[in-house]
């Protein structure tokens, strides 16, 4: 497609994305805006980071999981390149989990693959204007848990170490804390998440994401 040379500056657009078919469908889709042109494409975040430094892109649209690592990480390690670098954060997942994680970390906006056309292509004009966007359903799954105290990073690494089978002792030899700091933070974990008990717990964070 021709881009028009009278409208407004043409919104360079990198896609991070391991599957061929839903990235073929992003090209089709931006590339028919006149005021926006896929200019890269990556699959894994070491492509990812090759294909950023190359095009500078405006906005780039990262798959929240990709084969080698996250794109949580990916994420991370282009804000190293470039501060001001505006990454929308693009997948199917709306656990509040991976939610928290992707605007911790720096993303600019959290789309669901499932977003219509018309909203998304608003994302990416929002973005690139310098604003950060959360959809609405996306923000209504904010929503569900407004108010409650997050869990410390710390926190996360015991109940984490919860999931995958640990008793205490070993939680404690493994975080290099002591066995009354590992009770301490269960004890806190259980009230935040309001869980009946550790297993409780485990339970409710699969379930959230919060375990990533």
């Amino acid at each position: 497609m021709i881009k028009s040379t009278s409208s407004a500056p043409t919104i360079r657009v990198l896609s991070v994305e391991d599957h061929y078919i839903f990235s073929e469908g992003l090209r089709t889709i931006i590339d028919a805006e006149e005021d926006m042109e896929l200019i890269g494409h990556a699959s894994t975040a070491a492509e990812a980071l090759e294909a950023y430094r190359k095009f500078r892109p405006d906005v780039t649209l990262m798959d929240l999981r990709l084969r080698e690592s996250s794109g949580i990480d990916a994420l991370l390690q282009i804000l190293d390149i470039d501060a001001k670098a505006r990454v929308v954060m693009l997948t199917t997942s709306d656990l509040d989990g991976d939610i928290q994680r992707a605007l911790r970390a720096g993303a600019c906006a959290y789309v669901l693959k499932s977003t219509p056309k018309a909203e998304f292509l608003n994302v990416i004009r929002s973005v690139r204007a310098g604003k950060r966007h959360i959809p609405a359903e996306v923000a209504s799954r904010l929503a569900e848990h407004f108010g409650e105290e997050p869990l410390t990073d710390r926190e996360l690494e015991v109940l984490c170490q919860i999931r995958d089978g640990y008793k205490n002792k070993q939680i404690a030899v493994n975080l290099g804390i002591a066995e009354t700091t590992v009770n301490f933070h269960i004890k806190n974990i259980v009230d935040k998440l309001q869980a009946s008990d550790r297993t409780h717990a485990v339970a409710i964070a699969i379930r959230r994401g919060l375990c990533g």
